[in-house]
């Protein structure tokens, strides 16, 4: 069965789902580099509006969005679609979560050992000329505690990987965490106090809400091991950056590894001239395999929905 819906694809998304979605007769118009100003002229014309995260879907562009049934998140946070404004319109707003959480878990791994072994810094001294060999002493994963705030698809993921490092577990979230993950991974469930006094490293899988903005804030980071580390890829809003940094600055705080930022592009953010501080262009999603999944996750939504099913 065939649709007559209109598309339109705000930003750069895996060929895949123009593919699907003009297989099952929808009328696809892909603009990866399209403007607010033009989004604003145009999107009354659509049924259906797909974005990643460069486009924000503000609450005049969707207003604006007479004809609109659908707005879909190649992705997993929802922050940059007003989504209050949507409700307000019955207008269904998903996006794929199952796509980017081997991906993202995959990159809180690399970051953690990146911080452990100093990994960034060693290369940028070799290419500078010099042999720190005696002065990079790292640490091993093993044995250290890893305290995962946000048990979803991405935080259980990461505690499955961790597990296999024979890190111990420390885990907190806002609903109640899956019995059997927590078996599974002997995962020792706390306060978020508790979580961040006792953890070696805290990762974070949150959403930006109003509850979790500064989340992790001057008095958070005061009870932490000095010698701690803190990874941040769900959004940048989530960390205090100001009291991130002064924590750092002044060695309370052993280490970061940010993803995400408060202010992106994060160009000329001062955490990134701090030593102990690793930085990545909100790469978490950024992987082939995570593009094409969370494409095929979304235009089977879409197809879904048109159809009744869900």
């Amino acid at each position: 069965m065939g649709f007559n819906e209109t598309v339109l694809i705000c930003d750069e998304v895996d060929p895949v789902l123009n593919k699907v979605l003009q297989e099952n007769g929808l009328k696809v118009s892909y603009e990866p580099q399209i403007t607010p100003d033009q989004i604003k002229e145009k999107i009354s014309n659509y049924n259906i509006i797909i974005v990643r995260s460069r486009t924000k879907l503000t609450k005049e562009l969707i207003d604006n969005a007479a004809k609109c049934k659908i707005i879909a998140r190649v992705g997993v946070g929802l922050d940059n679609i007003d989504e209050a404004a949507a409700k307000a319109r019955n207008i269904r707003v998903i996006n794929a979560v199952e796509g980017a959480m081997t991906a993202v878990a995959e990159l809180v791994l690399g970051l953690m050992l990146a911080l452990a072994r100093q990994i960034p810094f060693a290369d940028r001294e070799i290419r500078n000329g010099k042999w720190l060999k005696k002065e990079l002493m790292g640490t091993e994963l093993k044995g250290k505690y890893l305290g995962i705030v946000g048990l979803g698809n991405i935080g259980k993921r990461l505690g499955r990987l961790a597990k296999g490092l024979n890190m111990n577990l420390i885990g907190y979230d806002v609903i109640p965490i899956d019995e059997a993950f927590s078996k599974e991974v002997g995962l020792m469930k706390a306060d978020l106090g508790t979580l961040l006094s006792s953890s070696d490293y805290v990762s974070l899988h949150v959403p930006l809400l109003d509850s979790t903005y500064h989340l992790i804030n001057a008095e958070k980071l005061a009870t932490m091991k000095k010698t701690a580390k803190i990874i941040n890829t769900s959004r940048g809003g989530v960390i205090d950056e100001e009291a991130l940094y002064d924590a750092l600055k002044k060695g309370n705080l052993g280490g970061a590894a940010l993803d995400v930022f408060e202010t992106e592009p994060a160009i000329g953010n001062k955490l990134a001239t701090l030593p102990n501080v690793i930085c990545t262009p909100h790469i978490g999603a950024q992987t082939k395999e995570a593009q094409s999944l969370a494409a095929n996750i979304i235009a089977e939504k879409i197809i879904q929905i048109l159809r009744g099913v869900i």
